[in-house]
């Protein structure tokens, strides 16, 4: 089954683009190896580019590899899920953060909102499921990423344009094909 972001990036062409990074923490090892090995990641057009079994060894490979988007058990031990998202959030404010937990209690997920989690899901979680949760997360991840490169592309335009205007500029006062009034108009404009 291809996933819908899979199928986006196919028709927009982006098939060679950076693939989204994903990052695994989940302490209970079969969950965590179940998770790694049924889903067929790279055929979805995602990264599995690490995984922990706890908080604290993750954290450091998670610095590493700054994945777009973080799988996260809660309860682990050193250090829970919502701990090591607030870390995560402090210095790769843009990763997003799905979380999945055994413990369907209403304070985890509060908490979660308040850190910036993306998605709160509960044990268990079919692959398939998990999957469609990804996906949706990704294709934000790809708007976010569309939008930025809309953004640079309209600035660097802009400030090619000014640097245009300033050239002109300085060729009507070498060659005076503008008046005074004009020129100090223009130079007032464009700084």
């Amino acid at each position: 089954m291809l996933c819908f972001y899979h199928k986006l990036r196919e028709i927009a062409g982006s098939e060679e683009g950076a693939m989204i990074k994903v990052f695994l923490v989940e302490d209970e090892t079969i969950i965590r190896q179940g998770i790694k090995h049924n889903i067929d990641w790279n055929s979805n057009g995602f990264e599995l580019v690490g995984e922990a079994g706890d908080g604290e060894y993750a954290y450091p490979m998670i610095l590493k590899h700054q994945p777009d988007i973080l799988l996260t058990d809660v309860k682990m031990p050193f250090m829970d899920g919502l701990e090591l998202s607030r870390a995560v959030k402090k210095v790769l404010p843009k990763t997003k953060i799905i979380v999945i937990s055994g413990y369907n209690e209403f304070e985890y997920a509060k908490e979660g909102i308040k850190i910036g989690i993306a998605q709160y899901l509960s044990k268990p979680v079919s692959g398939e499921a998990l999957l469609k949760e990804v996906d949706a997360v990704a294709v934000r991840i790809e708007e976010k990423r569309k939008e930025r490169e809309i953004k640079e592309k309209y600035m660097k335009e802009m400030e090619e344009n000014l640097h245009k205007e300033r050239k002109e500029l300085f060729q009507y006062l070498v060659t005076g094909d503008k008046s005074v009034a004009e020129l100090l108009e223009t130079a007032d404009r464009l700084g």
